[in-house]
């Protein structure tokens, strides 16, 4: 009676130890998964800041002004258009200076201008050079200013960041499913005798297999909820500390990545299970040594 308590007590350990490992592993792929949409979130709302400036003819009328605002707004590519007259940039030029031009030049040096924020996917110096090439030929648009190099550079930072970012998670990816399957391998592997008994009494091999299925696909849900507890709970306390990281992460992505921890967690112990009873099944008894 005691021995089989002890044994009962050591397979609740081996499978408890087993439930925590998994749910570690699944809290570190979560957290590779939230770190790509933050990533992606914020390099979206860099490239949204990215766009081009068209400089009004000094004969452009409201009419034409507002053909322009218009066309501009009701485009595929804009995420933004902002209006700015020649008063405005001069009562701007006083502010941030100090100095009057008017009073210097006698006249305002400054054009109107529409700045026009571009989707992020659209936030290529080859997307916006044949954006703004027909722009440059629209009745009363003086020139469009594009800071190409600027383009270049925040793209190429960026390309750098998520390629350093999917190596990181890629390696990350592969010791995790590596570990989980280690770990319900060892918990299977404490229990081989029991396994290579029921051979000998002539149980099939759906039979031996159903019982760890089941126990290891609910191991693996336990382990997907502790994973996703320990996640909300991060999360809760760095939108607490600063609500800026609502926008990085939303809860409403979020709740993707909780729910793909469950299914990931059933289903790699699933997996796991199944083939680490199978290898025990077609093993030998002087295979159960090794």
């Amino acid at each position: 009676m005691k021995r089989q308590a002890r044994k009962g007590i050591s397979i609740f350990t081996s499978q408890l130890t087993a439930t925590l490992s998994v749910a570690m592993v699944l809290v570190l792929l979560g957290m590779i998964a939230m770190l790509g949409i933050a990533a992606h979130n914020v390099s979206d709302n860099i490239r949204s800041s990215v766009g081009f400036d068209v400089v009004l003819a000094d004969s452009v009328t409201t009419q034409q002004v507002n053909s322009l605002k218009r066309t501009f707004m009701s485009a595929s590519y804009a995420a933004g258009v902002t209006f700015m007259s020649s008063d405005d940039a001069m009562e701007q030029w006083r502010r941030d200076t100090g100095e009057d031009l008017i009073e210097v030049l006698g006249v305002n040096p400054f054009n109107s201008e529409i700045e026009v924020k571009v989707r992020p996917e659209y936030a290529s110096s080859d997307s916006l050079a044949k954006i703004t090439a027909p722009i440059c030929k629209m009745d009363g648009v003086k020139q469009v200013t594009v800071n190409s190099r600027m383009i270049d550079d925040i793209n190429r930072n960026l390309n750098a960041v998520f390629m350093v970012l999917g190596i990181v998670a890629v390696v990350l990816l592969v010791i995790s499913l590596a570990l989980i399957n280690n770990t319900v391998h060892l918990d299977i592997y404490s229990r081989r005798f029991l396994i290579h008994t029921m051979t000998l009494v002539g149980a099939t091999g759906a039979f031996i297999r159903k019982p760890f299925l089941i126990s290891n696909l609910i191991s693996g849900l336990i382990a997907a909820v502790i994973a996703d507890l320990i996640l909300c709970g991060g999360m809760w306390a760095l939108v607490s500390g600063d609500p800026l990281f609502s926008w990085v992460v939303p809860w409403s992505q979020a709740a993707w990545v909780l729910g793909g921890v469950v299914l990931t967690g059933m289903l790699i112990c699933l997996l796991a299970s199944l083939f680490s009873t199978t290898r025990y099944l077609r093993a030998s008894y002087d295979d159960m040594f090794k």
